[in-house]
């Protein structure tokens, strides 16, 4: 009985320390107030789009320029004061990748004071990665949209009503980087029918790739996630930029010949790196999508002048056109989301067995 008294007095002096050591860390967190607010990346929101295939913010004029107070370097976080009456809970920091943007929205229950804050305030601290900011208010939110250097990552913390950002580099951040490129938007549609467009085809192989792709310890930049159009340069750059281990573009075959079908996949033969390249990323692609939709395989393709993004990709880069929208067969197919699962379950496949080939 002495041992078990021993025991049970162990255990309770055990709940106490634990208990008086998480009551510490409450009491500490409440009395600096700091919290970390979670980040939202560009491929999990909604984006505005204008006419011109570009995810611009809002036209704003220059008396909504937030200023920037460039001489306060003494810390390392780009700090963004904010209203006393707003809380954690009422912040979002988006960051909007393609754009080169970081979106903070601050949604308040009550706007008044809010809206007209940052025309007297100024931002400071490690101002180096920002080019120029501006605010916007947009029915129920403000939003401060900043305008970055390059691609970057980053950390944030809520603290006595200021916003504490960390800027990192994508390589900083994560060991293994990818970028997937989802071909057309808005007006270029890619091949199409009365029924779908190759746009929605590759936008939808993309969001189920997305789904198994978040579940690794990849990072993953998407070149769109809707119906918006980014040029073949910001395509490039992004991978640049991000300095990505491999590009990989979804594509859609059409022909006039409507009895051709099967998968092909296109390859960089301006970008060469011993080892594992763009050569070697295309056979992967095409065996591993061939092998998951039980199709047939068309072989590799040398990039020509129409395949901007793979020819000027400085990363391994291939696409993989994943079926003929012109081929009656493969059309319904393609509108089947098992079988678009099944591709995305190709692609998945590939960057793995990328990964382990690289070692």
């Amino acid at each position: 009985m002495t041992g078990q008294s021993d025991l049970m007095t162990r255990m309770a002096v055990y709940c106490g320390v634990f208990v008086a050591a998480a009551m510490a860390v409450m009491l500490y967190y409440s009395a600096h107030k700091i919290i970390v607010v979670a980040d939202v990346a560009q491929d999990e929101v909604a984006q505005s789009v204008d006419g011109g295939g570009r995810q611009d913010a809002p036209v704003v004029i220059d008396k909504n320029r937030i200023e920037i107070d460039r001489n306060s370097q003494n810390t390392s976080y780009f700090c963004i004061p904010l209203p006393e009456s707003v809380r954690a809970e009422e912040v979002t920091v988006e960051n909007h990748y393609m754009d080169r943007e970081l979106w903070v929205s601050i949604a308040p229950k009550e706007l008044d004071g809010v809206d007209t804050f940052y025309e007297g305030s100024s931002v400071y601290g490690n101002c180096e990665s920002v080019q120029e900011g501006h605010f916007d208010v947009e029915k129920n939110r403000v939003c401060l949209r900043f305008k970055l250097t390059g691609v970057y990552e980053y950390h944030s913390i809520f603290e006595d009503n200021t916003l504490y950002v960390e800027f990192l580099a994508p390589k900083e951040a994560y060991d293994k980087i990818i970028v997937i490129d989802p071909a057309y938007g808005l007006e270029d549609t890619g091949v199409s029918t009365d029924e779908i467009s190759a746009k929605e085809i590759t936008l939808e192989v993309a969001k189920a790739l997305k789904t198994k792709l978040d579940e690794t310890d990849i990072k993953v930049y998407y070149t769109r996630m809707d119906d918006s159009n980014p040029d073949a340069l910001s395509r490039v750059q992004l991978a640049s930029a991000t300095k990505a281990d491999m590009l990989i573009r979804i594509e859609v075959s059409g022909n006039e010949d409507s009895k051709q079908y099967g998968t092909e996949s296109v390859y960089n033969s301006r970008f060469f790196i011993p080892g594992f390249g763009s050569v070697e990323l295309a056979d992967l692609l095409e065996r591993e999508v061939v092998t998951a939709i039980s199709g047939k395989a068309n072989g590799l393709l040398e990039a020509g002048e129409d395949d901007a993004v793979i020819c000027n990709a400085t990363v391994p880069a291939a696409a993989i056109k994943v079926g003929y929208l012109t081929n009656g067969q493969e059309a319904i197919l393609l509108q089947r989301e098992d079988y678009i699962q099944r591709i995305a379950e190709g692609i998945y496949q590939t960057v793995i067995k990328a990964y382990e080939k690289r070692g």
